[in-house]
């Protein structure tokens, strides 16, 4: 890796992620590295989750004193930052989508598997903007996706952070009721309880839904459910593109 001749003013972790390493230090050579406590933290975040990550867990697991990782790592700030884009990973999306709404709708697909496979991701702080190699490469690829609408730069970053909140949310939502929700038996026994509960005080709307082919007390969410509300933020990306440019940039969707 290439060493920088300053990083102090940097964002803690920022230099680590771009393969910058400190000035080595003396002493005997370093039994482990960077990559490796890291990978050692996304072990015990895919165990138990990110609340599981602490310099004493990764430091037992690694065989060596808590004191010991400050030798790799200044703070765990450095090391959250580069959990963060490691566990993102490149974005796993087709580089020539054959138009701008495949490729967002590829992207937001791509963002949720991830947290699939790396739930603890949702739990990891957001500060500021995306600085390190992989999390730019997620920003990079939506704006791409975007770029095919012909908006100016301004409404193509309004449009990736609608997105992105999007799929932070939705990836949320259903982590959540996947965790907590009930079995069918439990599921039906409550709309049949709560129905006609709903209906003596005239809300015919939420009993309509508890007696529905998806029942409302089961709180599933599905594919289903995000392809819905992301058709319905393209179909209010597609309005703004006829506002700015009549429409143009639609061509290549056949729109």
């Amino acid at each position: 890796m290439a060493q920088s001749p300053s990083t102090t003013d940097l964002p803690p972790g920022l230099a680590l992620a771009w393969g910058v390493q400190p000035a080595p230090r003396r002493g005997p050579k370093p039994a482990h590295s960077v990559e490796g406590i890291v990978a050692t933290a996304m072990e015990l975040a895919d165990e138990s989750g990110y609340a599981a990550v602490s310099m004493p867990k990764i430091a037992s697991r690694l065989g060596i004193t808590a004191n010991a990782l400050y030798r790799y790592l200044a703070s765990k700030e450095e090391l959250v930052v580069l959990l963060a884009d490691t566990g993102w990973g490149p974005p796993d999306v087709p580089t020539q989508p054959s138009s701008w709404q495949e490729g967002v709708t590829s992207w937001v697909r791509a963002f949720v598997a991830r947290t699939r496979i790396h739930p603890w991701l949702l739990d990891l702080p957001v500060r500021g903007a995306p600085l390190t190699p992989n999390l730019l490469g997620w920003l990079e690829a939506l704006l791409d996706a975007l770029a095919e609408t012909g908006l100016p730069a301004a409404d193509l970053l309004g449009c990736a952070t609608l997105l992105d909140g999007y799929a932070r949310s939705t990836a949320n939502l259903a982590r959540d009721l996947h965790a907590m929700s009930p079995s069918p038996t439990e599921g039906a026994a409550v709309a049949a309880f709560l129905e006609p509960l709903l209906r003596a005080r005239g809300s015919d709307v939420v009993a309509d839904l508890l007696g529905g082919a998806a029942p409302y007390a089961e709180a599933t969410f599905d594919d289903g459910d995000v392809e819905f509300g992301l058709q319905r933020i393209l179909d209010g990306i597609t309005t703004l593109i006829q506002k700015r440019t009549g429409g143009g940039a639609d061509r290549r969707a056949g729109t």
